[in-house]
């Protein structure tokens, strides 16, 4: 099982296509992750139940990255 401590800051974010779509700014408590600012300088939060793995230093989630994009929050997550 995953848990908050696997998630770190800088780790990239990898769809289940392998695609890297963001970056890890770090733990929003124990269930959501905090993402980098974009583009256009908002953060992104995903819960932390789409992660599926973080090997190879990467988090990987269990969706394509547009859906993610599509899906994540501008606010926590609960």
């Amino acid at each position: 099982m995953l848990t908050e401590q696997q998630i770190l800051p800088d780790m990239p974010v990898v769809c289940s296509q392998d695609g890297q779509f963001a970056v890890v700014d770090h733990m929003e408590g124990p269930t959501t992750i905090k993402l980098k600012r974009d583009e256009n300088g908002q953060h992104h939060y995903i819960p932390l139940s789409w992660v599926t793995s973080t090997e190879n230093g990467k988090v990987k989630i269990d969706r394509p990255g547009e859906q993610a994009m599509q899906e994540w929050s501008t606010g926590v997550v609960d």
